[in-house]
């Protein structure tokens, strides 16, 4: 579909760079590697904020460096389309059912970045794709990973 997989950052602690890296050698993408790649506005943010979001995303992004992105989580279709008229980069459309990420592509797709996260499986991801998000967020691809048996034997 084109719709890129993306780890997040829930990894095993300790290996998280080995797990990126197996996602990236996997032929996934990667979300953020900490805190400082990227601005997040998330739901605990913006209730910090007493809601306001618009509020938020002008106070977070004039902190920003010129080469700093916004990702801004949204709940809701209406707290998207707001992220994206407050000039959010990426919106991340948190557990939103398929017809909802479907109506936020064809309003909001061209505008800014959709990820599509929460809840996603194995069983899930291609019906979250085919809503022709651009970005899909999982812990799938590291949590869920099955551990691998290494022997050192001497």
């Amino acid at each position: 579909t084109g719709c890129r997989v993306a780890h997040t950052r829930k990894t095993t602690p300790g290996l998280r760079l080995l797990e990126r890296e197996a996602v990236l050698h996997g032929g996934g993408s990667a979300h953020r590697y900490n805190l400082g790649a990227a601005a997040m506005l998330k739901d605990n943010h913006l209730k910090a904020a007493n809601g306001d979001m618009a509020q938020a995303i002008r106070l977070v992004r004039r902190g920003l460096s010129h080469t700093a992105t916004l990702e801004v989580e949204a709940d809701t279709l209406e707290q998207a389309r707001l992220a994206v008229a407050e000039g959010a980069d990426v919106v991340l459309l948190d557990n939103l059912p398929l017809e909802t990420l479907r109506q936020a592509v064809a309003e909001l797709g061209g505008r800014a970045v959709l990820e599509a996260s929460g809840g996603i499986t194995l069983e899930t991801v291609r019906a979250v794709a085919e809503t022709g998000v651009h970005v899909i967020s999982t812990s799938q691809i590291t949590l869920g990973a099955p551990a691998v048996d290494i022997g050192l034997d001497m």
